[in-house]
């Protein structure tokens, strides 16, 4: 995962950085479980609580992406 799909985190004086993971409530918004983001290997932080509209969004984007690779493509018989 790249540091640009990771949440951003504002700390006091208002700057951004990249933050650890995505919040479970966020995951929640999302459509999604803890479980089902680890497999996907998409960081989750158990300790943040906050909820992001924009980290929502982008983990939106980014499930739709990992699902997608992830899915078998089917051959057809011969």
């Amino acid at each position: 995962m790249s540091v640009a799909d990771r949440p951003k985190v504002f700390k006091n004086d208002g700057k951004q950085r990249s933050g650890r993971g995505f919040s479970r409530k966020e995951l929640q918004q999302a459509g999604s479980n803890p479980k089902e983001v680890l497999r996907l290997h998409i960081p989750l932080d158990l300790k943040r609580r906050t909820i992001h509209e924009e980290n929502v969004e982008t983990l939106k984007k980014l499930l739709e992406t990992k699902k997608a690779a992830l899915k078998p493509k089917k051959k057809p018989k011969s």
